[in-house]
């Protein structure tokens, strides 16, 4: 495959390493990034108003930079219609479409990896294509690190460590302040021998969260630089190693988590001394999920251990325990909303545990999770129907609490309040029924928003103290922000606003404490903040508005962006206002068509 479009860095159509179509106007490269970006096709009216507005007649301007695209993808593409559709030749590769789906050994390789989509490149007299463009390049930037972060883990389970320290170093430098990149780098050094280097990669860090937010690097950087790489007590026949990690797992299921980690440690150090293939795999597996699962703010050794058995899975020819290494890389994906990532190991994980009704309920499940915070809602309540079914049809009752919640979501979101009870109420009672406390906080959280949304504050309230203290009680960070971010709503309904503001900052802290947390949630709370900001004309709100809209556009959080886009519309920006529309206008949710509406 020759025929490439590069649109990372300064944008080119080549060859080979030729370049064999170079256009006249900065407008064509804009064009044809949009239309390669965007979902939907757009009609030619709304091109020649995004682009060529500032033109004495924006149509013809339209129609030369069309001209000039017919031209660059040749007789095997097409740029047709109104809408306007493009088609690319069927050997074309594009750079950015490889960013975002493809492999990170594909993406590494591409000539402007690292650069940004349309480097240097201004707009000025397009407003909302500007507005489009940054948020364009926030993901993919985004996407950047999250394939550096796959191609550290990617060369470490290949055994080349020295390649995988060079992506890791990498990744830091894109981001110092994301203590799991942090902490993967220490990982890396340690592996490699190198005691020195971890150290004092440990003590830049240090003095880097110190200055630039007055904090210590927290329990996943203290992990990778104090937890042993090797436990070993000399025992070596499977029926040991086995029972070191059974040992392990019951430990963790009692609550002794520590004592549990370091038996699964200790499996996970014997299988690969004895070469036990599909030992080294079940130990890495039942490592990471207690560390995913269990042990809050050590994900990222739980991500190394499920690349390192995804790999041996797969030259064993194990696809099934393949697809549970895959399924869990995706979960974590999702949580840390690299939604591109998480879609492309949860599909894989589907193909491969095609078979298993319990494997097809995970991933259907966290697909339809990923879709939702994405707000794409028909699609992702098309996942979770699927991941419902299959949960019923094995008997898992804890998947099915879970896809009940998730469907419970997208309703309270859409403004169906009736569904979102019916869903929610299922989800609750599986809860109680069987004793998964755990999980609980997360549907009543939701179940109470729902009758803030019908006005019913006191029933509300209920829901809401409920879920925010057996939250407390599990120190669940995730559970504790989303209950508290209902009680600010319920506070300020009370009338005490002043109060309401003080809670949704504590809700934001409380979610964000640990470096694992769930990301939407930080955005839905930002939101919260941004709508209570304006009905008080609180000064930080556009301050609110513009995280929110930073951190949805680098994740792909298609409704929160608009939202964002909403409120900066409210403080004054009318052209925000214009992209919001823009964008929302692919967004299938009555309660935002109200909000979008002239």
């Amino acid at each position: 495959m020759s025929f490439a479009i590069h649109l990372l860095g300064r944008p080119s159509i080549t060859d080979g390493s030729e370049e064999i179509y170079r256009f006249r106007s900065r407008k064509s490269w804009a064009l044809l990034a949009y239309l390669m970006l965007t979902e939907r096709p757009p009609s030619r009216s709304q091109l020649a108003s995004l682009l060529f507005g500032a033109a004495d007649d924006p149509l013809r301007a339209l129609r030369w930079s069309i001209g000039e695209i017919r031209r660059a993808v040749g007789v095997s593409g097409s740029i047709e219609g109104d809408p306007l559709g493009l088609q690319l030749p069927e050997d074309v590769s594009v750079d950015v479409n490889v960013l975002t789906k493809g492999t990170w050994a594909e993406a590494v390789l591409l000539p402007g990896f690292g650069s940004e989509l349309l480097e240097g490149a201004t707009f000025q007299d397009a407003a909302i294509f500007e507005t489009w463009l940054l948020s364009e390049q926030r993901y993919l930037a985004a996407a950047t690190e999250a394939m550096l972060h796959e191609a550290a883990l990617g060369m470490m389970s290949m055994g080349d460590l020295v390649r995988a320290i060079g992506y890791a170093v990498s990744l830091v430098g894109m981001n110092a302040l994301d203590e799991n990149h942090q902490a993967l780098l220490l990982r890396l050094y340690r592996l490699a021998g190198d005691e020195q280097a971890a150290n004092r990669q440990l003590a830049a860090c240090t003095r880097l969260f110190a200055a630039e937010l007055g904090v210590t690097p927290g329990p996943s950087v203290q992990a990778a630089i104090r937890v042993p790489l090797v436990q070993d007590d000399g025992l070596t026949d499977s029926v040991s190693v086995e029972a070191t990690v059974e040992s392990g797992v019951a430990a963790v299921a009692a609550g002794a988590t520590e004592a549990g980690l370091h038996s699964l440690r200790s499996g996970v150090a014997l299988a690969d001394r004895a070469s036990f293939d599909r030992l080294r795999v079940t130990s890495r597996l039942a490592l990471a999920e207690a560390l995913i699962h269990s042990l809050r703010g050590q994900d990222e050794e739980g991500v190394a251990a499920l690349h390192v058995a995804d790999e041996i899975a797969v030259t064993i020819d194990e696809p099934g325990l393949a697809a549970q290494a895959r399924a869990e890389i995706g979960y974590v994906d999702f949580l840390r909303a690299r939604y591109d990532r998480a879609e492309l190991w949860l599909t894989d994980a589907l193909s491969l545990g095609k078979d298993s009704l319990s494997m097809v309920a995970k991933a259907e499940m966290y697909l339809g999770s990923v879709e939702s915070d994405r707000a794409n809602y028909p699609e992702a309540l098309a996942h979770l129907d699927k991941g419902l079914e299959a949960a019923r049809a094995a008997g898992e009752a804890p998947r099915e609490v879970y896809a009940l919640s998730m469907l419970g979501r997208i309703h309270l979101l859409r403004g169906d309040f009736d569904e979102a009870t019916r869903s929610l109420d299922l989800s609750i009672d599986l809860c109680e029924r069987g004793r998964w406390l755990a999980f609980l906080p997360w549907p009543q959280a939701m179940r109470g928003e729902v009758e803030l949304g019908r006005s019913r504050p006191a029933l509300a309230s209920e829901f809401l103290d409920q879920a925010f203290a057996r939250a407390c009680q599990l120190g669940d960070p995730c559970w504790e922000g989303m209950s508290a971010r209902g009680l600010a709503l319920a506070a300020e309904t009370a009338g005490h606003a002043e109060r309401a503001f003080e809670i949704l900052a504590d809700a934001r802290i409380r979610c964000n404490r640990l470096a694992d947390p769930y990301v939407w949630l930080d955005a839905y709370i930002l939101d919260a903040q941004c709508e209570m900001g304006r009905r008080h004309g609180h000064p930080e709100t556009g301050s609110w508005a513009a995280l929110m809209r930073s951190l949805a556009s680098r994740t792909g959080m298609k409704e929160l962006l608009v939202r964002s886009l909403l409120h900066t519309e409210a403080l004054g920006d009318e052209s925000a206002g214009q992209a919001a529309r823009l964008l929302g206008s692919e967004i299938d949710n009555p309660s935002l068509a109200e909000l979008l509406a002239p």
